[in-house]
């Protein structure tokens, strides 16, 4: 099976290698759009048609990992500001 749009087709396994590319290896929309000659729309609708209820274990694992790293950059930030505040 394939997705067709405005005159061209993209086949089923090369819509679901591109969306596992960018949900489980962290790709860019952009970059993986690009690479395959699609718009960033085209896959921002395939990803929100193919949400479902619950994330993976993957995609749970790589939430955490994202959350900790911009809990410890606000943190860091913030020290930053409060010891620039103190100097002034």
């Amino acid at each position: 099976m394939t997705t067709q749009k405005k005159g061209f087709c993209i086949a089923k396994d090369v819509k679901e290698q591109i969306l596992k590319r960018v949900r489980e290896e962290g790709i860019p929309v952009s970059q993986a759009a690009e690479e395959h000659g699609v718009s960033d729309k085209t896959i921002y609708t395939w990803l929100t048609k193919g949400a479902s209820g619950n994330p993976t274990w993957s995609e749970m694992a790589k939430l955490k990992r994202e959350n900790k790293s911009l809990l410890e950059l606000v943190g860091a930030m913030t020290l930053k500001l409060s010891e620039t505040q103190k100097k002034t």
